[in-house]
């Protein structure tokens, strides 16, 4: 098929970018001292922790939020016209509008809470999803046996390109339209295809340090990515650093309870996302995971791990809160719904060697008017309330 070129409209970027629409693409489903080279590279540094590097990264995207609070209301302009069968709008919305069938497709719950946000800010959380998501297939999905180092050097090539408004396909026009429009920096995207890198390269971690640096790299840069568009409340009070931190909670809050969650599934594909001097303090090695069995050593571990992540849900409930009123919902859901993920764990007696762990239809539908409420009254408040 012919290509469809695309004019995004990306302000003082370039604006001219080549859609290949309908090119056959690969499927897709969407301690150590560190500090920035050149070009925002990371480099390895002797002593310094994971946390003081992801800081800085905390302090960059802050940065450009907080220029961002000024009182200018964000528009979307769809008025200028495209060579081809389209208008811009039609192609952009169109873009919008599939990006948002793949999030109904794979994130109902989320999908649903986004409805409440306004049309702009939506739309651009999808386009945000859908990189996430495709990204993560790269390593996670059908093809990721073939996919090597160089490949993901392509897919940040490419990632290079949208940024400078020239999209390869629809996703992306609509990712090269949010990022013209929001205060989002294009590090946290370079982040998460690093650990997609270490995905390749890394199969065990040896002290929790590595272990939440790979949660930054694969979970917490969505949080990075999404802030600016969920946008912070205009009554907060609370500095942007501190909401960005409740938001790097949540992103790890989140990936240690997929790694509690998948235990078994990991090690069957030879993984073992769990700390390896935490497991042999609680003489356990990589073996008994293999093995499978539940043992009182393997109880007492899961429950040092579980309440590490619940104290990372703690500290993200500070945060939510100060976003947008119109955003809180769909971040509360996940919130909840994640942390029941945590308690059935513990329902299944730990054994999340052969049984999944998950929220049943039931509670989700529970979950959403709970988080509702939160989201509009907020936790104590709502507390309160139920308890006059």
């Amino acid at each position: 098929m012919s290509s469809v070129v695309v004019r995004v409209n990306c302000d003082a970027k370039s604006l001219v970018g080549i859609s290949r629409i309908g090119r056959r693409e690969k499927s897709v489903r969407m301690g150590s001292r560190i500090r920035f080279g050149s070009g925002g590279a990371v480099v390895a540094e002797p002593s310094r922790s994971s946390e003081e590097r992801v800081y800085e990264v905390v302090l960059k995207q802050a940065g450009l939020v907080r220029e961002d609070r000024r009182g200018a209301n964000i528009e979307f302009d769809f008025e200028k016209t495209i060579e081809g069968d389209f208008s811009n709008g039609d192609l952009l919305n169109s873009a919008y509008d599939r990006c948002g069938e793949v999030c109904a497709e794979y994130a109902k719950t989320f999908y649903l809470g986004t409805q409440l946000m306004t049309q702009e800010r939506r739309k651009a959380i999808w386009a945000i999803y859908v990189w996430c998501r495709r990204t993560d297939e790269l390593v996670d999905g059908p093809n990721a046996s073939h996919i090597t180092p160089a490949a993901l050097d392509r897919w940040e090539q490419r990632l290079t390109d949208v940024f400078e408004c020239r999209p390869y396909d629809m996703f992306d026009a609509a990712l090269s339209h949010t990022v013209s429009k929001y205060p989002v920096d294009i590090q946290p995207f370079k982040d998460m295809i690093e650990g997609m890198r270490m995905d390749l390269r890394k199969s065990r971690y040896n002290n929790f340090d590595e272990l939440y640096l790979y949660c930054y790299y694969v979970a917490w840069t969505v949080g990075l990515m999404s802030v600016p568009v969920m946008g912070i409340a205009p009554e907060s009070k609370a500095s942007t650093e501190s909401i960005y931190n409740a938001a790097l909670a949540l992103g790890i809050a989140n990936q240690l309870t997929n790694i509690l969650r998948d235990v078994g599934e990991d090690a069957r594909r030879g993984r073992v996302y769990l700390p390896q001097d935490e497991l042999a303090q609680a003489g356990l090695s990589d073996e008994d995971i293999m093995r499978g069995k539940v043992t009182d050593k393997w109880r007492n571990f899961m429950k040092g791990q579980i309440k590490r992540a619940r104290m990372f849900f703690d500290e993200a409930e500070k945060g939510v809160s100060e976003l947008s009123s119109a955003s809180r919902w769909p971040v509360w859901a996940a919130l909840l719904l994640y942390r029941q993920i945590l308690d059935s764990i513990e329902a299944n007696d730990y054994n999340n060697f052969t049984k999944r762990a998950y929220v049943g239809k039931v509670n989700k539908l529970l979950s959403l008017p709970a988080a509702y409420g939160t989201a509009l009254l907020g936790p104590k408040k709502l507390t309160k309330l139920f308890m006059r």
